[in-house]
């Protein structure tokens, strides 16, 4: 079992910044997919989620408006459109597969938004 997250950086404020997580070793189209993040010395929190058919979302407050979840399921890979960045968004970002008692962590990828 494998999560991959790709496309984080380094952008400025006001940017964007699109992440990837390309699944495989599981059947990624029964599972229900999340991105969390975790800022130093913070913990770990829900950013947004996704249900396994794609039609139902839900999003931390603070980015809702800003980020958009989306997942190809042909594709087995979830997305996290991230616009209009703050550097409150500083964050080690995490792709997140759940099934029941069954749960797949991503390794991580850096996003920092600063000047």
């Amino acid at each position: 079992v494998q999560l991959v997250e790709s496309g984080g950086g380094l952008v400025q404020p006001g940017g964007s910044l699109r992440l990837s997580c390309a699944a495989s070793g599981f059947t990624f189209s029964n599972y229900v997919m999340r991105w969390y993040r975790q800022a130093p010395g913070k913990e770990r929190e829900l950013v947004a989620h996704i249900s396994s058919g794609g039609g139902s979302t839900m999003y931390l407050d603070s980015v809702k408006g800003r980020f958009t979840i989306s997942r190809d399921n042909a594709k087995n890979t979830v997305y996290l459109q991230m616009n209009s960045l703050k550097p409150e968004d500083t964050a080690v970002y995490y792709c997140y597969a759940r099934r029941s008692a069954s749960d797949y962590w991503g390794q991580g990828t850096q996003v920092t938004v600063s000047s």
